[in-house]
């Protein structure tokens, strides 16, 4: 594991810089890819491969894989998705969804993801982000929360993809895994996610005010204006996008190319 370890390490300091990250967020159910609203009502939209491979192609600055019923069913698919993905694609990739163990995410990382995103395990046995982060580093440890808003200014953690009620509230269980030794936060709408009718900008400003680590906003984005709304405004550091690339709202270069224009660094193709 340290040649895995090593190559993580390195592949998160080139990319991980000031410039915002255009993320790809891949939805899985068995071997497909599929979105839904709110985490409900899953549409089969095809092979996840081919949609990785396409973001990756076409510019794309990281790879999200979320097994979205893994927790329900206590397992997780994606390793055969990452041996396949890797193969040619060569940008980082995390990965999560049903990561109950240390075994489990030497699986992933086995497979091909640099970084971990764990929700479920996490809050059931928050130890488990020190063991990841003490064995992988801390910057293969994601932590995924989902949250839900229950009043002004607050927010509660669910789990089990947005199923089960925990009584968390999002800004102190984030501080407390953050202290565990996360190294990045994957904050993800229940309320917004596959609406497309913008992200709960509150919601990750809040997060962005008690989070010193890098923070990856997603659910809710539906046009470029949430894009950049998201950034300037809610301050994310990467922005995880879902629907508008599936159903080809807009490429990851009329993306980039906003951005640029609004003064938003972000990377240039030739990077790649």
């Amino acid at each position: 594991m340290k040649i895995i370890n090593g190559f993580c390490a390195v592949l998160l300091n080139k990319y991980m810089s000031s410039n915002i990250r255009l993320i790809s967020r891949l939805d899985i159910k068995g071997p497909n890819l599929i979105k839904g609203v709110h985490f409900e009502g899953l549409r089969v939209l095809g092979d996840p491969n081919d949609y990785a491979k396409k973001y990756y192609i076409d510019g794309i600055d990281e790879i999200l894989y979320i097994d979205s019923v893994a927790s329900l069913y206590g397992r997780n698919n994606l390793s055969d998705i990452l041996i396949k993905t890797v193969s040619d694609t060569f940008v980082p990739i995390t990965a999560g969804g049903g990561l109950r163990n240390i075994e489990d995410v030497t699986l992933i990382l086995r497979s091909g993801a640099d970084k971990v995103a764990i929700n479920t395990a996490a809050v059931k046995k928050p130890a488990l982000i020190s063991e990841v982060a003490n064995k992988f580093g801390s910057q293969c440890m994601v932590i995924s929360i989902q949250a839900k808003k229950i009043s002004n200014n607050k927010w509660e953690v669910y789990t089990e993809n947005g199923r089960e009620k925990t009584g968390n509230c999002v800004m102190e269980w984030l501080t407390k895994a953050i202290k565990l030794g996360a190294g990045e936060v994957l904050i993800t709408s229940i309320d917004k996610d596959g609406t497309k009718n913008g992200c709960d900008k509150e919601l990750v400003k809040a997060v962005s005010q008690v989070s010193p680590i890098p923070i990856i906003a997603s659910g809710g984005i539906g046009n470029l204006n949430d894009i950049e709304e998201i950034i300037q405004y809610s301050k994310a550091d990467a922005v995880a996008m879902g629907s508008i690339l599936h159903y080809k709202d807009y490429t990851i270069n009329e993306i980039r190319n906003f951005l640029s224009k609004k003064d938003i660094n972000v990377r240039t193709y030739e990077n790649y």
